[in-house]
């Protein structure tokens, strides 16, 4: 079953400076949130297309980065969040927000429409194990299609990139 076309679930995640922010805030903008690791290569790469396209869309968009890896200290976060001049990286250390919205890998991208619903889920881009650069936006063509008031196509697309490291459950 897809998450596509539903309601994004509130939450509310604390930023490496410890400010709140809750899904709502972006109610009236479109929204991008960007599963993002400190330690994968496909972000780093990701985020020099994701700076170029950001600028396009002005204050109409919210980009959040949302990190949820277990093996990424806020120290780190933060260190490499400076590095690229990214914001906001908001923490999600339960990784509840990420299983939520099916996040398995990094960067893993959600488009949401103005009114919260989802309209996007998945890759950011066509790069894959044999495809190494990207010819195709898929998270420049989602939020266009949706500043233009037309749905996505396509709605979801398998992401591609580092695993997103999970908590271990407890034993017993």
């Amino acid at each position: 079953m897809t998450l596509v076309g539903s309601p994004a679930p509130e939450f509310t995640l604390r930023d490496l400076e410890a400010r709140r922010w809750q899904r709502s805030d972006l109610l009236g903008r479109i929204g991008v949130l960007v599963f993002w690791s400190c330690e994968c290569a496909h972000v780093e790469r990701f985020e020099r297309d994701l700076q170029r396209l950001a600028p396009m869309w002005g204050a109409e968009v919210g980009v959040w980065r949302v990190a949820s890896a277990a093996n990424e200290s806020v120290e780190r976060l933060r260190e490499k969040a400076e590095a690229l001049d990214v914001g906001p990286v908001l923490l999600d250390p339960d990784q509840t927000v990420a299983g939520v919205l099916a996040a398995e890998v990094t960067p893993h991208v959600v488009v949401l429409d103005r009114q919260g619903i989802i309209r996007y889920l998945g890759a950011p881009d066509d790069v894959t194990l044999r495809q190494r650069h990207p010819t195709r936006s898929y998270l420049g063509e989602a939020v266009d299609a949706l500043l233009r008031g037309a749905l996505p196509d396509p709605a979801e697309v398998r992401a591609f990139g580092c695993v997103l490291v999970r908590r271990s459950p407890p034993l017993g």
